[in-house]
């Protein structure tokens, strides 16, 4: 067995994101967890394990407040921020100072025009020169940028549905980035661990909120370069995104040229999965797992593109991408400690054949 080489730090690790995130650290066979941290009643007067049962004998650390030099002296090298916004951006430029790797799940860093911040996000950031040096951490579109990373950006749940099968097509020419619709469906862990009425077993029902105007709309068009239209779902179940994208086709594109973009591109990518002609993704298929999958149809003709895309939101939309993009900083195989991969299926693949 290894010695873990990794020391790292998980803050808002009492929320779905932090939890999921702390799971899987604590099974990465390079990574020790040295410390967890909180905010108001959760910090300092219970186990992390007493608010997520899971985590018994697992990750029995107390929950410490969220003060960066306690943080620092921590030892830890690497910190993950499963904060609020402005807590975020609060705690990370001490961090950065003391020279720890900072992977922030919250969108303080995201985007790189500051004056977007006030109407979407509600406050005036106060470190605009961090964004500009912040690494966008999608990882199979930024891979050799996040080697190199003091300060990575871990990409929205929603956008990290539509980035990733629209980026590509655009940079090849075969979509017009003219407009793109986007309807996504969201399980309710996607609204965070707060209380709230919406939320309650008894209120939850399908329905559009953010009409047109959710706060991850800037952020999917500057990552795609389109001009998006987008629309959530609450849904009726607890974890996982379906997104159905329509788009043009640029003068000449197919359909299953496309496809075949996607299929190029991707082919390597341990988490991406391009669906053949015909079959499309579902929630159910990607649950609990970093997969992304994607399926596409539409009509030559016509010169319409509808795209479909399923992630699990706490993983490949939160935990598992950040752990994705920890893995491909420290030098890491990019798929430790994230369970199911393609990789690992070319493994049992050749085994079996061996």
């Amino acid at each position: 067995m290894t010695t873990p080489t990794l020391p790292v730090a998980v803050v808002g690790a009492a929320g779905y994101s932090g939890a999921e995130l702390v799971a899987m650290l604590a099974a990465h066979p390079e990574v020790s967890i040295v410390g967890v941290y909180g905010s108001g009643s959760r910090a300092g007067d219970e186990a992390l394990s007493s608010v997520h049962p899971r985590l018994r004998g697992v990750a029995d650390l107390p929950i410490e407040a969220a003060d960066p030099s306690a943080i620092i002296a921590s030892g830890a090298k690497a910190v993950f921020l499963c904060t609020p916004h402005e807590a975020s951006e609060a705690l990370a430029p001490a961090l950065l100072d003391a020279g720890l790797v900072v992977l922030d799940l919250s969108a303080s860093f995201r985007l790189r025009d500051p004056s977007l911040y006030p109407a979407h996000y509600g406050f005036e950031h106060r470190h605009p020169g961090l964004l500009a040096t912040a690494v966008y951490g999608l990882a199979e579109l930024r891979q050799s940028e996040l080697s190199g990373a003091h300060l990575i950006a871990v990409p929205g749940c929603y956008p990290t549905s539509i980035i990733l099968p629209v980026r590509p097509l655009i940079d090849a020419g075969l979509v017009l980035p003219g407009r793109v619709i986007v309807d996504s469906s969201s399980g309710v862990s996607g609204a965070g661990r707060t209380a709230a009425v919406k939320s309650l077993f008894c209120e939850v029902s399908m329905q559009p909120y953010g009409v047109l105007s959710h706060r991850h709309q800037p952020e999917m068009a500057q990552e795609t370069g389109a001009d998006v239209l987008f629309t959530p779902h609450l849904g009726c179940w607890d974890r996982g995104i379906l997104s159905t994208i329509h788009a043009d086709l640029a003068p000449g594109a197919t359909v299953n040229a496309c496809r075949q973009a996607l299929a190029d591109r991707f082919g390597a990518s341990a988490f991406v999965r391009v669906l053949p002609a015909g079959s499309w993704p579902s929630v159910a298929g990607v649950e609990r797992t970093n997969f992304c999958d994607i399926g596409l149809g539409g009509c030559d003709r016509r010169g319409h593109l509808v795209i479909t895309s399923a992630i699990d939101n706490l993983v490949k939309g939160a935990a598992g991408q950040a752990l994705q993009c920890m893995n491909i900083r420290f030098g890491f195989p990019e798929s430790m400690g994230l369970g199911l991969s393609r990789h690992t299926a070319a493994r049992t693949d050749a085994g079996a054949l061996a």
